[in-house]
């Protein structure tokens, strides 16, 4: 797999306008390109961690958030998802799972190395899934991984025949999501997506109202657990139904899962396990 080596971390203005530009295209196949990204030399800005603990409900800490690395190999995923050989258009592409592995606890005073690349197309029933794996490195060992799972859609496809999650008990935490959540976390995260920004600019991709990260979500789940996650683990998300803002949501979480629902109707927004290494 040929490697390209990024000197500096993308401009993702440029990236999303360029991503902007070819709109929904029809998709050129689904042959994945056999290239990765990779940076070296990759420092924490203590400042930018700080933000990013506070949109996210983390306590302030030299400790990376186990969803923080997501924000330092976020650059070279754009990247890859737009450069010009990759043959599903960004805009468009639904984040449906993510799965993070931590090794170890990872600390804002080391260097690190990032390496991004795309694998696994395979059918679903409304359109074409792959993965996104990131790896972030330290000292030449693997201290932190991640698997992205996106999927293209092709037309409305077959509805699923699964079940419904069901809860895992009674709510924990209710929290009020503030109409500008979307505006904030881009901000701090370089993920300007539109459907993410403003009313106006989701409609034009088919959500009434902006929506909320669901990177967003994941890492205000876990800032709930913070403090008793283990040194060393897994988590795995699903992404269900997209929270529109602003809105009310109800956790319930146990030591090994946890889901997030609309306070009101109990519509599912995720589901997510903790496994402890």
């Amino acid at each position: 797999m040929a490697t390209v080596e990024l000197d500096r971390d993308p401009n993702l203005t440029t990236l999303f306008a360029k991503a902007a530009l070819r709109g929904l295209r029809p998709s050129s196949g689904d042959t994945l390109p056999d290239s990765a990204y990779a940076r070296i030399g990759v420092r924490v800005d203590r400042d930018h961690l700080a933000a990013y603990d506070r949109v996210c409900g983390y306590r302030l800490s030299d400790e990376l958030p186990v969803t923080y690395p997501h924000l330092l190999v976020f650059g070279a995923q754009m990247a890859l998802l737009t450069a010009d050989g990759f043959p599903f258009p960004l805009i468009g592409l639904v984040h449906v799972a993510n799965r993070i592995t931590w090794h170890r606890p990872l600390l804002a005073d080391e260097t690190y190395v990032l390496r991004v690349h795309a694998e696994n197309p395979r059918p679903h029933d409304r359109g074409t899934q792959f993965d996104v794996v990131s790896e972030t490195l330290a000292d030449g060992d693997v201290v932190w991984q991640e698997t992205s799972t996106y999927l293209r859609r092709h037309g409305d496809g077959a509805k699923s025949d699964r079940p419904p999650a069901r809860p895992v008990g009674a709510p924990t935490a209710v929290w009020r999501v503030p109409d500008d959540i979307g505006r904030r976390y881009a901000d701090v995260s370089g993920d300007h997506n539109p459907i993410h920004l403003h009313a106006l600019t989701a409609r034009l991709f088919g959500f009434r109202r902006a929506i909320a990260h669901g990177m967003w979500s994941l890492s205000r789940c876990l800032a709930y657990h913070e403090g008793r996650l283990p040194d060393a683990g897994t988590v795995d998300v699903a992404f269900k139904l997209p929270i529109l803002l602003p809105a009310t949501v109800a956790l319930t979480a146990t030591d090994d899962a946890f889901e997030l629902r609309d306070q009101r109707t109990g519509k599912p927004h995720l589901a997510g396990s903790l496994i402890r290494s």
